[in-house]
Formats: structure tokens, C-alpha cells, sequence
């Protein structure tokens, strides 16, 4: 059976892994790390002095140090190439295990580059549990996000060279089952992130004291997006989209994050969440190709 997580995706995973120079053991022995995803022993050696996979990371590793820190991606023992689709998401998940990598931050732009490669292919990498408070993370195909809305808005952060763009948009995807009121939290800290952007880039001057609302109302505005409605439909629409912003700044007042909410209030459902998020895309998207198309040469917006 063919892997669903294509050798494009693993060679691009594997490629950025190399250019950042990630130490993919973290902070573990590299026989430590890989025994929790190979059996060693059980891999032959190509060196007639040892025996197993284990006694060549002894010799040449450890000894010699005769092979270069990304050995592990191109080794055919291990196949991360082309081995079955769990066994690489096992390994990617070891990597930002709270054993393997303490830094919140390495880990965080581990996971959205990860679920950047892996979302044309429907997969994502999302915490599942939590030991010590620290997320344990699995792989599993995407339950939403793979839709032409979030993929655009993950092309356009990458276009953007925005790694707090995607970070954010990792975050609501993966927290939507998971944690549902965090989804909801950044998913109006993400239309906040993409009109304080724009207005930034036409010179419009904020008090930082605006809320979400009136952030949408001033982006209209410099975007001059009601402009030759001769009918009232773009008027609608905008004051459509600007209702739904207006929505998700209340669902996060009384269900996401950033507010303390009463200790007995209930807790936001992955189905509210995802609505959130998927407007919250829609919109910011909606936006900032506005911005685009009347600036063709704007990047680098946040």
C-alpha cells in the first residue's frame, strides 16, 4: 500500500530540517532518540567491526564521528523516505517530545513548519496528551484545515515570510479539538495581526488601545473598500464580515482564552471553535488580498 505523505513532502521536511541546522536528537543520545521509534539491534551494520545499526552509531558517531548530523534522513536502514506514514510521524512527534526538546519556541516553529509541508498531503502534527503540562504530540490526517481557505492563508504566510502568521495558524488548527478555547483566542488575535498589519503598511497611525472592531472599520477604510458600491452588495458583505469579526470578539470574551472566565462557565465545542477559526481565515484573507491587489508590491506585512 502507498504512503499518503508523499517523498515531495518528506524531502521537503527533511531539507528545511538540514538548512536550520535542527538537531534532531535534541537533547537525547542519537541511540537514545532512535530507540524510541527502531529497533536498533534488529538493523543490519555496514561495518564488519560491530554489529546492528546501534554498533555503527557507536563506531562512526560516537568513536569517529565520520558521519555528517543529518546522516538520519537518507539512512535506507531507517527509510524515512519512503518507510509507512506512522512510522515518519513517529519520528517527527519524538522530536518535539518535552525529553527530547525543552525550548518552547524551537518546538513551536518545529510544529508549523511540519504542518506546513504536511497539510497538501491532509496530514497535521497536533498535541494529543499532556505529562507534566507539557503537550505530547501524534500525527494524524487533518480533520479540518485542508480546505482551499486555510491552505490560501498558509501560502500568503508564507509568502509573507511570517513565521508569527503561521505559528498562529497552526496554533488555532491544532488547538480546535484539542482546546478548543484557545482556537477561539487566536483566531481573533489573528484578524487583529492582519489589519494592525495593513494599517501599518498605509502609514495609518494606532493608539493601541482599538479593538477588534474598530481595527476592521479602520482597515475598510484605508483599503476603501466600500468604494462605487452603486448597489449595496460589497456594503453588505462587508458589513457582513465585519458582524462576524464582532462575533468572534464575543465568543472570545465568553469562551476562549485572554479573559479568566468564570471557573463553572462552559467549555467552548470543537464545532463553535472551527466556525470561529474558518471565519476568522476568511476574513483576514479577504482583507489582506484587498491590500495586496491595490499594492502589488507589499510583503512582508507582519
Amino acid at each position: 500500500m502507498s504512503n499518503a505523505i508523499s517523498e515531495i513532502t518528506r524531502r521537503n521536511i527533511f531539507d528545511e530540517l538540514r538548512l536550520e541546522k535542527v538537531n534532531w536528537a535534541g537533547r537525547l543520545a542519537e541511540d537514545d532518540f532512535l530507540t524510541r521509534v527502531f529497533d536498533l539491534r534488529s538493523l543490519p551494520s555496514h561495518d564488519n567491526r560491530v554489529q546492528g545499526l546501534d554498533g555503527d552509531l557507536r563506531m562512526h558517531r560516537y568513536n569517529f564521528s565520520d558521519w555528517p548530523d543529518d546522516w538520519v534522513y537518507a539512512d535506507g536502514r531507517l527509510n524515512l523516505l519512503w518507510c509507512a506514514d506512522d512510522t515518519l510521524l513517529n519520528f517527527l512527534c519524538e522530536m518535539l517530545h518535552p525529553l527530547v526538546r525543552s525550548d518552547d519556541g524551537e518546538r513551536d516553529r518545529l510544529i508549523a513548519m511540519y504542518n506546513r509541508h504536511l497539510a497538501p498531503d491532509s496530514f497535521e502534527i497536533a498535541p494529543y496528551r499532556y505529562i507534566s503540562g507539557k503537550p505530547i504530540y501524534s500525527g494524524h490526517r487533518r480533520t479540518f484545515g485542508a480546505s482551499d481557505v486555510s491552505l490560501s492563508a498558509r501560502q500568503i504566510a508564507d509568502e509573507l515570510g511570517s513565521t508569527h502568521v503561521s505559528a498562529q495558524l497552526n496554533r488555532m488548527e491544532i488547538a480546535i479539538q484539542s482546546d478548543p478555547p484557545l482556537a477561539i483566542g487566536t483566531a481573533k488575535e489573528f484578524v487583529e495581526t492582519m489589519c494592525k498589519g495593513i494599517l501599518s503598511k498605509r502609514g495609518k497611525i494606532l493608539s493601541g488601545a482599538e479593538d477588534i472592531q474598530r481595527l476592521v472599520k479602520l482597515t475598510r477604510e484605508v483599503l476603501s473598500i466600500d468604494n462605487g458600491d452603486s448597489n449595496g452588495a460589497t456594503r453588505k458583505i462587508v458589513n457582513g464580515l465585519a458582524t462576524v469579526t464582532q462575533g468572534v470578539a464575543e465568543l472570545r470574551g465568553s469562551w476562549g482564552t485572554g479573559h479568566g472566565p468564570h471557573p463553572e462557565a462552559a467549555v467552548a465545542e470543537p464545532e463553535l471553535a472551527r466556525l470561529t477559526v474558518g471565519a476568522s481565515i476568511a476574513l483576514g484573507i479577504f482583507l489582506l488580498e484587498v491590500h495586496r491587489r491595490s499594492d502589488p508590491g507589499a510583503e512582508n506585512l507582519v
